[in-house]
């Protein structure tokens, strides 16, 4: 049993202690009330000096690279999880090379591509899929490779952990357990580890995962087809199974995708009730999907960017 705050998934599944990992978070994210029944996890405040959701599939995807390595990643022009990666590779001694390519562009991801295009090598496509076929290629030649948006088995178990710290902070009062906890939906790796973290923590909170890329990507069936692939990774030893759980609880909202990835969603707010910043990217439209649910549910909306190094 680790006991350590920043671990509670190793308490339930102690075999996992022998996994390489990388201690980036110094404290479980705080919990802020915004209204009589909407919450806000603050994982914008994951880290230092770039925090956000991304920097819990970090923790495990940067720990098995030898101090030297070149790792090669992906994500369009203003990736948030390019950013952060190169944050905090850097301070561990790797070097990281990311494919790039165009999005419509706010602000948000606008100062995200200029800090990226100063500090770090990228190389720009076309396409997604362009940029995809070129990362498929350096794993094929036994290069380091990091998927876009760190969206693998190893990289949700980051937010599987997410889930048992939320768990804690319930036990301890800071909040009710919530009806409905809502995250944007991009590749699914945060809304797949928290959909089955909470299952494995005898949560009954529905993920509501909130629309920010075409359909085709974020889907139900592949959200559920991740949250296959990281039991597959936590029962990886052959003599571990899990115990029975309830099948996890997600939902997908619609209806503020806004018509392309980046595009600002018109009237979404640009920062939340407790004046904490949203990005028109992700945040925001979670946000207003968190508000909405929060007229008829206890809801906690899962903060996932980090604006506070645009201030630096």
């Amino acid at each position: 049993m680790s006991g350590d705050p920043l671990w509670p998934l190793l308490d339930r599944f102690p075999w996992l202690e022998e996994m390489p990992r990388v201690a980036l978070r110094t404290r479980p994210t705080p919990v802020d009330r915004a209204s009589d029944r909407l919450w806000i996890k603050r994982d914008d405040l994951t880290a230092e000096p770039v925090g956000g959701n991304k920097v819990r599939a970090l923790e495990f995807l940067l720990a098995r690279f030898p101090r030297g390595s070149r790792v090669y990643t992906g994500g369009s022009r203003g990736s948030t999880h390019v950013l952060a990666m190169e944050a905090h590779a850097r301070p561990l001694g790797l070097n990281v090379i990311a494919a790039s390519w165009p999005q419509e562009m706010n602000d948000a991801a606008r100062a995200v591509d200029a800090r990226l295009e100063r500090e770090m090598e990228r190389r720009h496509f076309r396409s997604a899929v362009s940029a995809a076929m070129w990362l498929t290629w350096q794993a094929w030649r036994g290069r380091q490779v990091v998927p876009a948006g760190g969206t693998s088995p190893l990289g949700m178990l980051g937010h599987v952990n997410a889930s048992f710290e939320l768990a804690a902070q319930i036990r301890d009062g800071l909040l009710p357990e919530p009806e409905r906890v809502v995250v944007p939906l991009g590749t699914g790796g945060t809304a797949a580890g928290l959909a089955l973290g909470f299952a494995l923590a005898g949560l009954k909170s529905i993920v509501v995962g909130a629309r920010v890329v075409p359909r085709i990507i974020a889907r139900k069936s592949r959200v559920k087809r991740l949250v296959r692939a990281t039991v597959e990774e936590i029962e990886r030893p052959p003599q571990m199974k899990l115990l029975f759980f309830e099948q996890p609880s997600v939902e997908i909202a619609e209806g503020v995708y806004g018509g392309a990835y980046g595009r600002a969603l018109a009237g979404a707010p640009t920062v939340t009730t407790t004046g904490v910043p949203l990005d028109s990217t992700y945040s925001a439209k979670a946000y207003v999907v968190a508000e909405q649910s929060a007229r008829e549910a206890d809801t906690l909306f899962w903060h996932t960017f980090d604006a506070r190094w645009m201030k630096q």
